[in-house]
């Protein structure tokens, strides 16, 4: 006899299916809520640098390097070229100044001193020669002057007689006449010999004036290949200390390569590098710092290249008053490079967060401390400790200051301790 099987109302398919469709729900719903508002990340307090924003004095400045140099240095270049021959000093040594360093010998240059000097000897022998020729010349003019002067006076003398008496009526016409032409032939004589004479000075003036500037010009020939030969002794520019010197007996050094030089012992100066992104900002007046051996000292920038090399530019220093003691050509020196005056302003403490933001937003913890929240700022000048605030936070403000690098888009930290 057949009998009646009661239907389950809970059969495992359609739990099963209930289930199956309960999970869609709770994933559409938890999909639906975690992507709705604010995106969140759970952060260990213990991993992060949370900072306090605080109002103080405030100043710009960047850090550079600079290098101690001295205050003035002259490079000893070969002036003429040759063979080193002696050297009188080593390196590093103190020098006077005109104190020789070393000798070179140029045979070429020798020689054309030795004909330099010939070439002058000879002109002033041809210059004497001309002068005693010139002289003569004027000692026979000056003769004929005299003659003529006398054959003028004795027909002026003669002609005056002989028109007293022609008009006295003791000679006759014939007579004086003669003596009237005769006086004015010594006239005429005269006037010519005189212009003789005044062009032979002017003659001889020009002459002497040409031999003279020849003779100047070869003298200053002579003083110059004089001082070229004079050259080959290379001499200190100045007092100081000889360093880099690079000769070496027998080596030969063309004319214009560098020998060496001279370093002033009369202080220093300090050669800095600084970020092209400041040249705009840069000029002579500017301070900087920088702490040696337990003290502060000041710096003054006296000048600026402007010429930029891989990305940067140079500037020199000169010391605001004392001069540390102990300091060295060469040493390194930590500089910090004011760029504006002090000033009151809202300090956020520097941090990695910067790399990330660009200082346009930071997190800022809530005031129960449990969360960090992105907040809009902006940013002004900044110095190796501080960046200015000019908004979006104030004093007493908590904010992370450590790097975001690993948060993403996150709009808030939930800060957590272990």
């Amino acid at each position: 006899m057949d009998r009646v099987i009661e239907k389950k109302k809970w059969s495992t398919k359609r739990i099963l299916t209930i289930a199956g469709i309960a999970g869609i729900v709770l994933l559409i719903a938890g999909s639906y809520y975690f992507t709705s508002g604010k995106s969140r990340l759970n952060v260990d307090t213990e991993r992060i640098t949370i900072s306090e924003v605080k109002s103080g004095i405030f100043q710009e400045n960047t850090p550079v390097n600079g290098v101690v140099l001295p205050l003035t240095t002259i490079y000893l270049d070969a002036q003429e070229g040759g063979r080193v021959e002696e050297k009188f000093v080593e390196d590093g040594a103190i020098l006077k100044k005109g104190q020789p360093i070393m000798r070179l010998s140029n045979t070429d240059l020798e020689l054309s001193l030795v004909n330099q000097e010939t070439s002058v000897f000879n002109l002033l022998t041809q210059m004497q020669i001309s002068r005693n020729a010139a002289q003569q010349n004027t000692i026979g003019k000056l003769n004929q002057m005299a003659d003529a002067d006398n054959g003028f006076r004795e027909a002026e003398r003669l002609y005056k007689l002989n028109k007293q008496l022609y008009e006295q009526k003791v000679i006759g016409s014939q007579e004086f006449k003669q003596s009237e032409i005769a006086y004015e032939y010594q006239v005429k004589r005269k006037k010519l010999q005189e212009q003789i004479l005044r062009q032979d000075t002017v003659s001889v003036k020009q002459e002497l004036d040409q031999a003279r500037q020849s003779f100047e010009r070869t003298q200053n020939a002579l003083d110059v290949m004089r001082r070229k030969v004079g050259d080959l002794i290379v001499r200190a520019p100045i007092d100081g200390q000889l360093t880099s010197l690079d000769a070496e007996i027998g080596q030969n050094k063309n004319k214009g390569e560098r020998l060496g030089q001279v370093d002033a012992t009369n202080g220093f100066k300090v050669r800095a590098d600084i970020d092209e992104h400041y040249i705009s900002r840069i000029f002579t007046g500017l301070k900087g710092s920088f702490s040696f051996a337990g003290k502060d000292y000041i710096l003054t920038i006296k000048k600026v290249f402007t010429q930029v090399t891989n990305g940067r530019f140079q500037v020199d220093m000169e010391f605001a008053g004392t001069v540390p003691q102990g300091i060295r050509r060469g040493q390194t020196l930590q500089i910090r490079l004011a760029l504006s005056d002090e000033k009151q302003a809202l300090l956020l403490p520097r941090g990695g967060f910067y790399q990330q933001t660009g200082g346009n937003w930071i997190f800022k913890v809530s005031e129960n401390g449990k969360i960090a929240y992105r907040t809009d700022i902006q940013l002004g000048g900044q110095n190796p400790d501080y960046y200015e605030v000019l908004q979006g936070l104030k004093p007493g403000d908590k904010v992370v200051t450590s790097s975001y690098e690993n948060y993403g888009t996150m709009q808030e930290l939930v800060l957590k301790k272990d």
